[in-house]
């Protein structure tokens, strides 16, 4: 049985009680919910921040870095004051500071092979907001063998993208939900994409997909909407342009 809300509680969320998609059940329902965020940077930063604010009961954070005067341009969970301090601390001062009702578990190291199904186990929804390949397919193949639900993102110069993995599912005609590798079969050359320090980024986009992350994973907690499964959704910031691919599972027996 879900716990039941304080009248503190009730009074925080009283706007999403008033919604129908939500209601007091899905108030508790993220009550309940457990969120783990891959990377406490520029897009983990405003996932961390919204999700605290809708009161998601437990969020982990999994970073490895320490805040640098130059995230924090982007990464609106860090205060110039925690520049030098671990990355999963100042995020874990910042949700505590926004809602004391919420739990975090600070994971400060970098997933690996050997961590990453320990460090997913016990969550029920991921979300990825790491800036690199390897931890993106790590945290991907992960997931869909524990059976999670994977909220994953990645942002450019001035455009990004977001989608929902849900790989163990099938569609109304029985056609399995697609796979990451089905959107990107495999990584780029090391060196062709270049970082963020590299290339530079515009630090309001990692903040309109880090907030369409948190919204996806609220919808997946309470059942409100349509969750963007086999649907990729694009962002062009210079152009003000939102667009939705679609896309399937390569092979329907793999």
């Amino acid at each position: 049985m879900a716990e039941p809300l304080t009248r503190q509680e009730i009074d925080r969320y009283a706007r999403h009680i008033l919604l129908p998609e939500i209601g007091g059940q899905g108030q508790q329902a993220l009550k309940a919910a457990r969120v783990l965020v891959v990377g406490a940077g520029g897009i983990g930063a405003p996932v961390l921040l919204y999700l605290a604010a809708a009161g998601i009961g437990t969020l982990g954070i999994v970073d490895d870095d320490v805040v640098s005067l130059s995230n924090l341009q982007r990464q609106v969970v860090h205060q110039t004051a925690a520049v030098g301090t671990r990355k999963v601390e100042s995020a874990r001062d910042a949700v505590a500071r926004l809602n004391p009702h919420v739990t975090v578990c600070p994971l400060p190291f970098r997933l690996t092979s050997e961590t990453v199904s320990e460090t997913l186990a016990g969550y029920d929804i991921v979300v990825d907001g790491s800036d690199n390949f390897e931890t993106r397919y790590l945290v991907a193949e992960a997931a869909e063998t524990l059976r999670i639900p994977l909220v994953t993102g990645a942002v450019g110069r001035f455009d990004g993208s977001l989608t929902v993995l849900l790989p163990w599912t099938s569609d109304a005609g029985g056609r399995p939900a697609p796979r990451y590798r089905d959107l990107f079969p495999a990584p780029p050359p090391p060196g062709t994409v270049p970082s963020c320090a590299e290339a530079g980024i515009v630090g309001a986009l990692t903040g309109v997909i880090g907030t369409l992350q948190a919204m996806e994973v609220v919808k997946l907690v309470t059942g409100a909407g349509d969750p963007l499964v086999g649907r990729l959704l694009l962002y062009d910031a210079l152009a003000a342009r939102f667009e939705t691919i679609r896309y399937r599972r390569r092979r329907a027996d793999l």
